[in-house]
């Protein structure tokens, strides 16, 4: 339990970090967010250890994608957090095909730091 939550922090305070990297800003949900989909990547590697990582990736890109659809419909309405109406083949402003491919990398490096991170903990 305790892991979890430590790796929770770290994958939240990561995703913040590279929002304030790319765009200056981020939003506390953000860190939610973040964290949830660090540890629902990292636990797929987990429960699935023969898993390919580009399999984890684009499963991690969905989990991401889906994540974002669900926060963005609850705490983006007014489109203050992020806004990706202008982006091609987007759903209501709130997900989007270039940032859904976006995760699948990001969600590859999220796996290796997962479990780099989660065997050292132990």
């Amino acid at each position: 339990m305790r892991r979890d939550l430590g790796l929770f922090a770290f994958g939240g305070g990561a995703y913040v970090a590279l929002e304030l990297l790319y765009r200056a800003r981020s939003h506390w949900t953000m860190f939610l967010l973040g964290g949830g989909c660090f540890l629902a990547i990292g636990r797929l590697g987990r429960h699935r250890p023969r898993l390919p990582l580009h399999r984890q990736a684009v499963l991690g890109s969905c989990i991401c994608t889906g994540g974002e659809l669900v926060t963005g419909l609850a705490f983006n309405r007014d489109f203050s957090v992020w806004d990706y109406r202008e982006l091609p083949l987007n759903f209501r402003g709130q997900i989007c095909l270039p940032f859904s491919l976006l995760w699948i990398p990001v969600s590859a490096l999220a796996a290796v730091l997962f479990r780099l991170l989660d065997r050292s903990w132990t």
